[in-house]
């Protein structure tokens, strides 16, 4: 990676790496904990970021010095039965990269599927490039034939037992160099891994560059949806509602949803379920802005803009035969003033001032 940093804690859009992976795996209910093995300095910056983004049911253990070790002192902290732990042995365990955040659900239900039935299994990718052998000289020694190969990924799951019982056989000299974990269970525990193919979300930030690549992924994840809400119960004709129109027929590209605002509090939590982070608040009570107002209170209350930013677009509707050019320089400078200060909270607000004129209903 190139930087200080450990690349786990690298921010992506200000919040770490690795927030997003826990994320990603508290999607799936069914997970009862998540164990994160950390080294002994970096404790308290993982602390600092499960406490600041609320993340549940995630137990920390020290780091052993390889990767093999670490993965052990995982495996170890599961496996203590002590009455005063929070931590229980489980039927099947999953093995993950912190630095792999883009994985759906629907990976991890095959896998622990797959290490159900066969004990152990893991996500595969196919080659992008051929694996050749170097001679002691450097000169080509062979080559492999890459259709008949594969990539071995994140996640893996097996059967606690089984590869509990893997790394207690585990020589040193596996547990110092070697990485694979499926390899482990097939060379000490004989168990021949299903291997599950995977999509191409599965690869891992490994370089700088990659970092910018995961912030593109996560920008066009969270702008696939939008909501307009509306409050249109005293005003079902509203020229708003011309507005949605025009966004649903253009942006076809984009899931656009609409929202009631006097109905807003259970609706917004259902909508962040959905993973919407942009809103267009039309506002329909002139001359103020109470519905954006409402609605940034609610999204305030849901600290929902601790895990992404949250884009809001305030629509203001203005007459222009009945409203002056100085109401129209307050309504500028309110939605700058308040900008500023929903800034500090992860949420960017803009304001949109569509001058018409009721005559004809245009």
């Amino acid at each position: 990676m190139g930087v200080p940093t450990p690349k786990q804690f690298c921010p992506v859009l200000e919040r770490p790496l690795i927030s997003y992976t826990l994320q990603a795996l508290e999607r799936a209910c069914w997970i009862k904990d998540v164990v994160v093995v950390v080294t002994e300095e970096n404790m308290q910056a993982m602390e600092n970021i499960i406490q600041k983004y609320k993340h549940k049911s995630i137990s920390l253990v020290e780091a052993g010095v390889t990767r093999h070790r670490s993965i052990f002192n995982g495996l170890r902290a599961l496996a203590d039965n002590r009455l005063n732990s929070k931590l229980s042995k489980p039927e099947v365990v999953i093995i993950h990269d912190a630095v792999r955040p883009f994985f759906d659900e629907d990976i991890l239900l095959k896998v622990v599927t797959a290490a159900k039935e066969h004990g152990a299994a893991g996500a595969v990718r196919p080659l992008v490039s051929t694996v050749i052998s170097p001679s002691a000289d450097g000169c080509l020694d062979y080559s492999l034939e890459r259709a008949r190969h594969r990539a071995s990924e994140m996640p893996q799951a097996f059967l606690f037992d089984v590869i509990y019982e893997a790394y207690q056989r585990c020589s040193d000299y596996d547990l110092e160099f070697g990485t694979e974990c499926l390899q482990l269970a097939l060379k000490y525990c004989h168990i021949k891994a299903k291997l599950v193919e995977g999509s191409p979300d599965l690869w891992k930030v490994t370089y700088k560059r990659d970092l910018y690549a995961a912030e593109s992924i996560i920008k066009e994840r969270i702008s696939q949806e939008i909501c307009i809400v509306m409050d249109t119960k005293e005003n079902e004709e509203h020229i708003g509602h011309l507005l949605e129109e025009i966004l649903k027929t253009e942006l076809n590209h984009v899931q656009v949803t609409s929202q009631a605002l006097y109905n807003a509090g259970s609706d917004i939590q259902q909508i962040n379920l959905e993973q919407c982070y942009n809103f267009v608040c039309v506002n329909v009570k002139t001359p103020d802005f109470r519905e954006t107002q409402k609605l940034l209170s609610m999204l305030e209350e849901s600290n929902f803009s601790l895990l992404y930013p949250i884009v809001v677009v305030s629509v203001h509707f203005l007459d222009f035969k009945l409203v002056s050019p100085s109401q129209k320089m307050e309504s500028l400078m309110w939605i700058r003033e308040f900008a500023k200060e929903m800034r500090k909270r992860n949420i960017l607000l803009y304001g949109l001032l569509i001058n018409h004129s009721q005559v004809g209903k245009t």
